[in-house]
C-alpha cells in the first residue's frame, strides 16, 4: 500500500498524519510547535513520526511527505520569516526531512495545501480551474489553473486576503492597512460587530459580552435568531467579500469558489448571500458560470489531508 505523511505546522502545535490516495488516515499526532530550537523541533517530529508509521499493521511504501506551514515557499522548500513561529530566518525544512526519512518531501503554505486537498480528496476531483478559500483568524486562498496551484514567480502567489479592499482601512497583522482579511474572517467580523456596538448599544443581545469573550460563532448563533446587529455584521461581510470574488474571477476564471472554516458553515447567512453580492458584480461574461461552494474537507481532517495531498500532487 503507497502511503504518504501529511505534516501541518501551526504556531502553537504541529500535526501529522498517515494517509493513503483515497484520503483515509491511518494514524494522527500532534506535538507543540512552540518552545524547541529548529533542530529539537525536527528531532521530536521525525521521531514522534516513526513511532505512528510503526503502528501500522499493514505492508506500505512511504510515498513522501507533504508539509504545509506558514510562509511556506514550495520552489525552496523553505518556510521563509513566518511571523507566527519561533525560528527566524529561512528554514530549509523539506530538505532536512527529506535526509531523515529518505523519501521526497515538498513544503508549501496552508491554504495552497488545502486547495490541493480539496482537488485530490474532495469536491474538485474532476475540476482543473478553482478558488480555495479558508476563513478562519485570517484568510488565506489558493489558486488552482488547468491542473496546477499557481506559485507564481517566487513562491508566493494566491493571497487574496492581503488584497487592499478599503483604501487606509483596518490595520493588517501584515503591516497594512484595509487588506480582505480585517474584514472577511473570523477575526474581521468580530471587528465589524465591534465597531458597530460601539455606534450602536440598543437591543443586541451581543452587547453582554466582552471583548475578550465575543467571537464569530457567537455572531452567527445571535444571527440566526434574527439578531439586527450580527445580521449586519454577515451583511457587510459579504458585501465587501463578494465584490472580492468577483475581482478575483477576472483574473483566475474559475469554475468553481471553495469556501472551507467556521463561517463557511453559515449558509443562509455567508454562501447563499455570497452568490448574489458576487454575481451582482461580475463582468457579464462570467455572470452564472461560478459556483460558490462548501468544502467537502472534514474541518478536522483538512490539515493533514492538504499536506499529504502535495505528495499525489507531484508523483
Amino acid at each position: 500500500m503507497d502511503i504518504a505523511i501529511g505534516i501541518d505546522i501551526g504556531g502553537t502545535n504541529t500535526v501529522f498524519g498517515i494517509v493513503d490516495k483515497t484520503g483515509k488516515i491511518y494514524a494522527e499526532g500532534i506535538i507543540k510547535t512552540k518552545g524547541y530550537s529548529v533542530n529539537n523541533y525536527i528531532e521530536l517530529l521525525s521521531s514522534e513520526i516513526k513511532k505512528l508509521l510503526d503502528t501500522l499493521k499493514v505492508n506500505y511504501t512511504l510515498t513522501g511527505i507533504g508539509i504545509g506551514a506558514p510562509n511556506g515557499n514550495f520552489y525552496k522548500g523553505t518556510i521563509d520569516e513566518a511571523p507566527n513561529l519561533e525560528w527566524k530566518g529561512t528554514i530549509h525544512l523539506a530538505d532536512i526531512i527529506q535526509k531523515q526519512f529518505a523519501v521526497p518531501a515538498w513544503l508549501t503554505n496552508d491554504a495552497n495545501a488545502a486547495a490541493l486537498g480539496e482537488m485530490i480528496y474532495g469536491g474538485a476531483q474532476n475540476m482543473k480551474d478553482f478558488l480555495f478559500i479558508t476563513l478562519g483568524t485570517g484568510l488565506g486562498s489558493g489558486i488552482v489553473s488547468n491542473g496546477k496551484l499557481i506559485y507564481g514567480h517566487d513562491g508566493f502567489a494566491g493571497e487574496l486576503g492581503h488584497t487592499i479592499v478599503v483604501e487606509n482601512g483596518r490595520r493588517c497583522g501584515c503591516g497594512r492597512n484595509g487588506c480582505l482579511e480585517t474584514y472577511a474572517s473570523a477575526t474581521g467580523i468580530k471587528r465589524t460587530a465591534e465597531e458597530l456596538l460601539k455606534k450602536d448599544v440598543s437591543h443586541s443581545v451581543l452587547q453582554q459580552y466582552s471583548k475578550e469573550k465575543l467571537d464569530s460563532k457567537l455572531i452567527y448563533e445571535a444571527a440566526k435568531k434574527g439578531d439586527n446587529l450580527a445580521l449586519e455584521c454577515f451583511d457587510f461581510t459579504v458585501d465587501i467579500l463578494g465584490k472580492a470574488l468577483a475581482n478575483a474571477v477576472a483574473y483566475t476564471n474559475p469554475e468553481a469558489i471553495f469556501i472551507f472554516g467556521g463561517l463557511a458553515m453559515a449558509e443562509d447567512l455567508l454562501l447563499k448571500p455570497l452568490k448574489i453580492k458576487m454575481e451582482e458584480n461580475l463582468l457579464y461574461i462570467y455572470k452564472n458560470k461560478i459556483k460558490i461552494l462548501p468544502s467537502q474537507l472534514k474541518n478536522g481532517e483538512v490539515a493533514i489531508l492538504g499536506a499529504s495531498a502535495l505528495v499525489w500532487s507531484e508523483k
